[in-house]
């Protein structure tokens, strides 16, 4: 699959949202938002005037996250655009070469027929999410699927093009600066790819993501790096001690021992758990609780959480694939998406 072929996962969200459901994929933090103005003084308050520049400090954060999101808006309308023009010239001279006309191109591209067997998949998958008998949404499931096939069959189509005519594309990702540091494994430091994850071990939506890079590191091996920073959110009142004791596991070398603990056990995280599960995998208990009790990771837990901030991390998970977000549990196809285009930039593929 081409960089620019999109996953059916939006399409599917559209889906469910017409039935009246919803499908997350985050833990999300309270957004607080934020509001501009002009150069002039805003307000005055007994005598003293607010300026711009007043509101702008005060709320900094807010405002530098409106920032990225009109950039990165504006990217995802040029890049999307680009491959509209893109594949009108992959049709343009496939026409040509031909002989016949764009219009009768397009008409060869022919989906798979739906089937009665697609519809009762499709709902036998997805009934928990769908708040209706298959009767009443049949028809609708059925038409989705004729769209999502049509959109498969040109995304196929495209892809056959531009093996056929040189396409070389030069537009680059918008990439965000996030440092790698943290517990990490995979490929070394010089590995091509680096994955920076931001996650909260009470999160639901992350333990759901960890299947997923372990398929990366078996897929990929050397090629990508995988660093994990800590992001407990607010709302999850064992995230933070959690985090804390992820990272002491890591002073004994077993962080991963434990990151997997947690995730498979989301309900057992308080103190006492988490100093029991430290004991079945073979930590010093007596390092562990203290470094625990004591509060001595609170400080790199919070440095992560700021970095995270910053880079525009207001929910678990949250990734950057060389710099590159992706937020939520995305599935294999969107990760892997990014990497491959990531080696081939590299050369590295």
């Amino acid at each position: 699959m081409n960089r620019f072929s999109k996953s059916l996962a939006p399409g599917a969200v559209m889906f469910f949202l017409a039935l009246g459901a919803w499908l997350p994929s985050a833990c999300v933090a309270q957004d607080k938002g934020a509001k501009g103005g002009g150069k002039d003084v805003l307000a005055v308050v007994n005598g003293q005037p607010i300026t711009e520049a007043d509101v702008r400090t005060s709320a900094a954060e807010q405002f530098k996250g409106l920032q990225r999101e009109y950039e990165k808006n504006s990217h995802d309308l040029l890049e999307s655009s680009l491959q509209t023009v893109i594949q009108d010239r992959l049709v343009e001279a496939e026409a040509k070469s031909r002989g016949i006309t764009k219009d009768q191109v397009l008409a060869e591209i022919k989906p798979t027929p739906v089937s009665d067997a697609d519809v009762d998949a499709f709902y036998e998958q997805n009934k928990a999410q769908i708040p209706r008998p298959k009767e009443q949404v049949a028809a609708q499931i059925k038409t989705y699927l004729e769209q999502q096939g049509q959109q498969k069959a040109r995304s196929a189509y495209y892809d056959s093009l531009q093996k056929k005519y040189k396409v070389d594309i030069k537009m680059e990702p918008v990439r965000v600066e996030v440092a790698a540091t943290g517990p990490a494994t995979g490929g070394p430091a010089t590995a091509p790819v680096t994955i920076v994850e931001f996650s909260d071990f009470q999160c639901p939506f992350c333990s759901r993501l960890t299947p997923t890079l372990d398929q990366v590191k078996k897929k990929y091996g050397d090629k990508v790096r995988i660093v994990f920073r800590q992001f407990p959110l607010p709302m999850h009142q064992n995230a933070q001690k959690a985090a804390e004791a992820a990272l002491c596991a890591n002073d004994q070398g077993k962080f991963w021992q434990l990151h997997d603990a947690m995730f498979s056990n989301q309900a057992a995280l308080g103190v006492d758990q988490l100093k029991a599960k430290a004991v079945e995998l073979g930590l010093k208990a007596e390092d562990f609780n203290k470094c625990l009790d004591s509060g001595a990771k609170v400080a790199v837990v919070e440095a992560d959480k700021k970095a995270g901030s910053e880079a525009g991390v207001n929910g678990t998970p949250a990734m950057f694939i060389n710099g590159r977000f992706l937020n939520g549990a995305v599935p294999l196809e969107n990760v892997t998406s990014v990497i491959d285009d990531e080696l081939r930039r590299k050369g590295a593929s």
